[in-house]
């Protein structure tokens, strides 16, 4: 059973569509490696056991009534975490790719550098699950990408493991890409003048289940993104308030 206190600093927001494989075992090691934190588990959508599987371990669950993709179940995490009044969230995938362990180290991360955001780099150490070489390919491509729309120098883009402090997940609350999240808002946050930082972290295969990206979709894939990120970098950028809360301009 995962001990939640929804008042607890740090969130860690558990997405998940159709993973009540993996679910469950990803809950008890997070319970076991991060007991202070405060556990929420978006489900998007999915028509199987999800929702019950987190139910039952204990987690705060948010069941959007249909499947709204990555970027709308993140951004109805950090809605919850800003009504109540968390400092820092982290994000996990629910199919057990992304370690407790590993969560805890970007999140120390976060707390030791004064960033506002830190990405769990796959490619800054060697080691762990780095994918297939096609997507492998485009993660390069996307990385440089940002480096010249942006200036800002990111190896993991489409990196899912990221700790956010309170002024980026506000941003990100309020205005957040809806079509390819992770280099999108990478880009977002840099240009809104957010530190976005990375930290190495070793990834897992998925626990169960299958990836939703197939060979055809890794090549389209980074031909949308490079697409996205251009049309997002000949924007105004986003200009965070003083204040706790940020809204776009």
């Amino acid at each position: 059973m995962v001990d939640l206190t929804v008042s607890r600093r740090v969130i860690a927001l558990v997405l998940a569509y159709n993973e009540e494989a993996a679910l469950p075992a990803l809950l008890v090691e997070i319970a076991r490696v991060c007991p202070d934190w405060a556990v929420v588990v978006v489900s998007d959508g999915s028509t199987d056991g999800t929702a019950e599987r987190a139910r039952e371990a204990g987690a705060v669950l948010l069941a959007l009534p249909f499947n709204s993709g990555v970027a709308t179940a993140e951004q109805t995490g950090f809605l919850y975490a800003l009504h109540r009044g968390a400092e820092i969230v982290v994000r996990l995938d629910g199919d057990g790719q992304h370690p407790p362990a590993e969560a805890r180290r970007i999140v120390d991360t976060l707390e030791q550098t004064g960033a506002d955001v830190v990405i769990g780099s796959r490619f800054l150490v060697g080691g762990g699950y780095q994918s297939t070489p096609l997507r492998r390919w485009g993660i390069r491509w996307l990385s440089f990408l940002l480096r010249i729309l942006g200036g800002v120098r990111i190896t993991d883009p489409t990196s899912g493991l990221r700790a956010f402090r309170r002024r980026a997940f506000t941003l990100l609350a309020s205005v957040y890409p809806n079509g390819y999240p992770e280099p999108e808002s990478g880009l977002l946050l840099a240009r809104a003048g957010l530190r976005v930082v990375e930290a190495p972290v070793r990834m897992r295969s998925r626990d169960a289940g299958r990836s939703s990206l197939d060979a055809w979709a890794a090549l389209y894939y980074p031909a949308k993104v490079t697409f996205a990120l251009i049309v997002e970098a000949l924007r105004r950028p986003i200009v965070p308030s003083s204040g706790e809360e940020a809204r776009g301009s």
